[in-house]
């Protein structure tokens, strides 16, 4: 682990409140990989050392947890992190037309980021409101029963808004590591 990488004086006070809500120190892991997240942009391996330091668990427990869960992020994510629901309720309601809209707005397909690191884009199963088709999240927001005209607006708004603020903490410094471009890694932006 780098001997560089810390957390924030805020982010070790709102670790430190967290542990006091459990009982073991094991039962914050999520919330504290969350915290991680947001601090350093995603989950690299240094980062999970830290939280394995941290709550004084073992690395290996701390990497299956991470793996687990897709909402903790592997690999780096655009600033705007847009997730459509291809589901078929969704799907029979139009998210493919939104699909459509975001590959042509944001030039990149499912699976891929930005080369600014701008934004993430990735076709998921389902957001659970079948009831709200389409729907479609983006970072920790939901939206339901999205029309094409309204996502088209919103995206716009970002890549201005993104412009702006720059990539999500933790991108440029993975370019820099690794030479990461969005269309050369095809995978997904987490796993």
């Amino acid at each position: 682990m780098s001997d560089s990488l810390a957390f924030s004086d805020a982010t070790r006070g709102k670790i430190h409140t967290l542990l006091g809500r459990y009982p073991r120190k094991q039962g914050a892991l999520i919330p504290v990989l969350y915290l991680a997240q947001d601090e350093f942009g995603w989950l690299r391996p240094e980062v999970m050392e830290l939280v394995a330091k941290e709550l004084e668990l073992p690395v290996a427990t701390v990497l299956a947890t991470a793996t687990f869960y897709t909402m903790l992020y592997k690999k780096p994510v655009g600033r705007f992190h847009v997730q459509i629901c291809v589901n078929v309720s969704c799907y029979l309601l139009g998210s493919d037309e939104l699909m459509s809209i975001a590959q042509e707005t944001l030039g990149i397909a499912p699976g891929q980021t930005s080369s600014d690191g701008l934004f993430s884009l990735e076709a998921v199963q389902c957001l659970c409101a079948c009831d709200r088709a389409p729907t479609l999240q983006i970072n920790q927001t939901d939206y339901f029963k999205v029309k094409g005209a309204d996502f088209r607006n919103v995206l716009t708004q970002m890549q201005t808004e993104g412009t702006r603020l720059g990539p999500r903490p933790g991108w440029l410094e993975f370019q820099g590591d690794h030479d990461h471009h969005a269309h050369a890694d095809q995978e997904a932006p987490h796993a």
